[in-house]
């Protein structure tokens, strides 16, 4: 099996926040693969041009996501990538009461109230609204921008009844539409994958990803891998029961997990059988 280091075509050093702000790290990272995917760059490198994949993790997840669903809508890259690998990805900011983010709400490493912050963070708004966010009031049925938006994210459908369990949706009658009227961006498809058309969907390259039951982010993965499958894409979701939200990390002394261990292998393994 090949080391993790042999696999590194995951885009690293985009501009963070606070040096800039969304889309920004999204510009970043499709200026870094274009440049990569010239004809010169891949001979010098020793590329071949049919074996080049995106991966990233989290928020790199994130971006990841975004730069395939970029390069499908680009006539002059598209099927210029074989394959995305996601890896407990961050996906959507419209909806923070799915099963998994009211099961995980105080789950460490990554609580609903931080990734509330984080979101607010990427797109340089005003923490007053964190409070509003986490119970929807940001798309609630009042905001019209977000209502056909939030039917591509309807958990309540692309979930399996293993994870919906008794938990039930948070949908507000009446919210505050002033959240996205300042913060547009978190309606915006590049920020949030998962509420992308379906046209844009049918192009994405075959898909890795991977889901960890102690995250708020697990339905994001789940909900995504199922779009991606209702529009034709060939995807593997790999998910782990006892994983946690980083958990690949965590693969060394003193911190060495085995779920970490696990994770990290499962996604190679995938690779070295599908690059």
């Amino acid at each position: 099996m090949k080391s993790l280091n042999e696999y590194n075509f995951c885009l690293h050093r985009y501009r963070l926040v606070p040096q800039v702000y969304f889309p920004e790290q999204i510009h970043d990272v499709i200026r870094a693969t274009k440049y990569f995917l010239q004809p010169e760059v891949l001979q010098k490198y020793k590329v071949d041009p049919d074996r080049i994949g995106i991966s990233g993790d989290s928020a790199g997840g994130n971006l990841a996501a975004a730069l395939g669903q970029q390069f499908t809508q680009d006539a002059n890259l598209r099927n210029k990538l074989k394959l995305q690998a996601l890896i407990y990805p961050v996906l959507q900011a419209l909806d923070f009461n799915t099963p998994s983010y009211q099961q995980n709400v105080n789950t460490p490493i990554l609580p609903r109230y931080v990734m509330v912050k984080y979101w607010v963070d990427y797109f340089k708004g005003n923490y007053d609204f964190v409070q509003a966010m986490i119970v929807n009031n940001h798309t609630s049925l009042d905001v019209e921008e977000a209502v056909a938006l939030r039917a591509r994210l309807n958990w309540t459908s692309l979930l399996p009844a293993s994870i919906t369990k008794n938990y039930q949706p948070v949908l507000q009658t009446t919210g505050n539409a002033r959240i996205v009227q300042e913060i547009p961006q978190l309606l915006d498809a590049r920020s949030s994958p998962l509420i992308a058309d379906q046209e844009v969907l049918q192009h994405l390259p075959k898909t890795y990803i991977l889901t960890c039951e102690h995250d708020v982010l697990r339905d994001d993965g789940v909900m995504y891998a199922k779009r991606l499958e209702s529009a034709g894409v060939e995807v593997t979701l790999d998910h782990f029961e006892d994983g946690f939200h980083g958990c690949m990390i965590f693969t060394s002394w003193p911190t060495n997990f085995s779920v970490g261990i696990r994770t990290r292998e499962s996604y190679i393994k995938w690779l070295d059988q599908n690059l």
